[in-house]
Formats: structure tokens, C-alpha cells, sequence
């Protein structure tokens, strides 16, 4: 939680905003009086995300051309990327198969998932191939 935020959640506490026994139109008084303008609408746009990624998050399929199918080496697909960052105000970058740091901890986060898998994990084979994981 940044300071800002940290400072508003201070304030609605002290003019009493989480008390049990407020109704909904003392609390929206409440948050009127004291916040600023672009304060609430971070705090709006910050439930909206939330409860858009709680139903599902962000639908991306193969046909609209925003991820790869699992012949081709699944993942996602520049514009898959910059639709998820847009929807979510995440920051994916495309693969980095030639090495770093990325492609490590890429490699050992989804080794574990291909061996932690229920079933066959078809896709998370896939991208281990695409990003020249040793061993895939």
C-alpha cells in the first residue's frame, strides 16, 4: 500500500467510516468529506480490477490471434500482452529465450508446474520448448 493510500485508509478510520452500525449513505458522505476527487477514483478503479480478475480475469483466446496455439508454442501473442497489461496494469514482456535472469526463474517456476501437474500440462510444456528451457 503506498503512502497516499495508507493516509486515506488513516483518515476514513478516524471519521469513522469502518464502523459496524454506519449505513451505506454516512459511509459515502463519509468517503465525499474526506477524500479528494482523484483519491476515489484510484479507489474505484482499483475494485473494478479486483473484482474483474475475481470472476476470471482477463479473456484472451487463440482465434482473436492473443495467444499461440500449443503447436506453435503456446504463451501469448504481442497483442494477448497488451491486452492483459491494459485490463490488468500488469507490465509482461514477450519471452527472453537467449538467457538472463528471466528466462531462469521463467524455466524454474514452470518446471514445477509440469511436474506438480494433475494431468498431461500441455501448454506449460510448450512454453518451456519456446523459451529453450534445458531439458524441454
Amino acid at each position: 500500500m503506498t503512502k497516499n493510500n495508507t493516509s486515506v485508509a488513516k483518515s476514513l478510520k478516524k471519521a469513522g467510516f469502518y464502523e459496524a452500525e454506519k449505513k451505506k449513505p454516512e459511509r459515502i458522505s463519509i468517503i465525499n468529506n474526506v477524500t479528494t476527487k482523484p483519491q476515489r477514483l484510484e479507489m474505484v478503479d482499483k475494485l473494478f480490477l479486483a473484482k474483474k480478475l475475481k470472476k476470471g480475469g482477463v479473456s484472451l483466446s487463440v482465434g482473436r490471434g492473443e495467444k499461440l496455439s500449443v503447436e506453435r508454442g503456446a504463451g501469448l501473442t504481442q497483442k494477448g500482452r497488451e491486452k492483459y497489461n491494459r485490463e490488468t496494469g500488469s507490465n509482461l514482456k514477450a519471452p527472453q529465450p537467449q538467457g538472463g535472469p528471466r528466462k531462469d526463474s521463467f524455466c524454474a517456476r514452470m518446471s514445477g508446474v509440469v511436474k506438480n501437474a494433475s494431468g498431461d500440462a500441455p501448454r506449460a510444456k510448450a512454453s518451456l520448448r519456446r523459451w529453450d528451457c534445458p531439458g524441454w
